[in-house]
């Protein structure tokens, strides 16, 4: 009996004090749950619809700038990537040509090289002069003037270069930056589209009887993988365009910002850029945007723009978009200016 009582007796102290074991930890708990809950809690806020719904047009955040960069960019006597950086306007860490993307003039001196590591998902590279190779993921790559080499990823790139080389170089690092992301699977192969053949092609539309009739006279890259955007890659768009002389390429908007490299081009060849149009399809209120060879300009996303040709001989422009990755989306809203009949 003596041992059961003392047994009995041991039993209730060793449960008084998992009682109170218990209750300690219960109000332990109660107060890091109230402290969670309330760092849960400290970055949450709330709008007046009307207060948040809009932050563009607000003044929030900015909307993408104009901006020009002069062809002299890349005559410089050195071999450098020069980024064309309006991260500051943009309020976005850079560099940045626009929210999703970065253009880039690159110049190789003769006999030397540059080698780029983005973290991005495309690589879109036109040659404005030059010859040489491309060392991508165990690929030699020759180029030359005229020349579209589109990459994916963003792993380590060596572009060698046997003479004096200039590259306009777009990808889309920002996005992956804003989006905390690393590119990590190829959506395509990498592609080269030689001179040869993209002005082998223009020369066809150009000759065909309905280009007069036209928004853009031009081509449009594309990749077999793109099957449902039909475009160069899955976030980016190239086009190469010629503008006759004496004509004008009526007004159309998109809300893919457009990166524009202008290529050959006399004095007489503008764009008129603008957010509206009146009800005879013109711009309101423009700005006029001179071309220079080999220079490149921003049109910001949903502005119309036009392009005129009142020199003596065609131009050539290369537009470079996000109209990939707004085409998926479903959320380019290309809308155009069609002629008076």
């Amino acid at each position: 009996m003596t041992m059961v009582i003392n047994n009995k007796g041991h039993g209730i102290q060793s449960q008084k004090r998992d009682q109170s074991e218990s209750a300690e930890k219960f109000a332990m708990h109660i107060a890091m749950t109230a402290e969670s809950l309330k760092k849960l809690k400290a970055e949450g806020l709330y709008y007046e619809y009307t207060k948040a719904a809009d932050p563009v047009g607000s003044g929030v955040i900015s909307s993408v700038p104009y901006a020009e960069f002069s062809g002299a960019l890349h005559q410089g006597d050195k071999t450098e990537l020069i980024p064309l950086d309006v991260s500051e306007a943009l309020g976005c860490e850079g560099p940045a040509t626009s929210p999703a993307l970065c253009a880039n003039f690159v110049h190789i001196l003769p006999n030397e090289k540059l080698t780029t590591s983005f973290n991005a998902t495309s690589q879109l590279i036109y040659v404005i002069r030059g010859s040489g190779t491309t060392l991508f993921s165990g690929d030699s790559i020759p180029y030359r003037t005229g020349d579209f080499l589109v990459l994916p990823l963003g792993s380590e790139t060596t572009h060698v270069a046997d003479a004096d080389t200039a590259f306009y170089l777009v990808h889309d690092e920002p996005l992956l930056r804003y989006l905390g992301a690393e590119a990590k699977y190829p959506r395509f192969k990498p592609t080269l589209y030689s001179s040869e053949d993209s002005l082998k092609e223009l020369a066809r539309v150009e000759q065909d009887g309905e280009s007069v009739n036209r928004s853009r006279v031009s081509i449009l890259l594309a990749n077999k993988e793109m099957d449902q955007t039909l475009t160069v890659t899955h976030t980016l768009w190239a086009m190469l365009g010629v503008l006759p002389k004496g004509t004008v390429q009526l007004p159309h908007r998109h809300q893919s910002v457009a990166l524009d490299l202008i290529l050959d081009c006399e004095p007489g060849c503008y764009s008129l850029v603008g957010s509206k149009i009146d009800s005879d399809g013109k711009i309101i209120d423009p700005k006029r945007v001179d071309w220079q060879p080999y220079s490149a300009f921003i049109t910001p996303p949903g502005y119309w723009h036009a392009h005129h040709n009142e020199s003596g001989k065609k131009a050539h422009l290369i537009p470079m978009q996000d109209a990939g990755l707004h085409t998926y989306l479903r959320s380019l809203d290309i809308r155009f200016v069609l002629p008076k009949t």
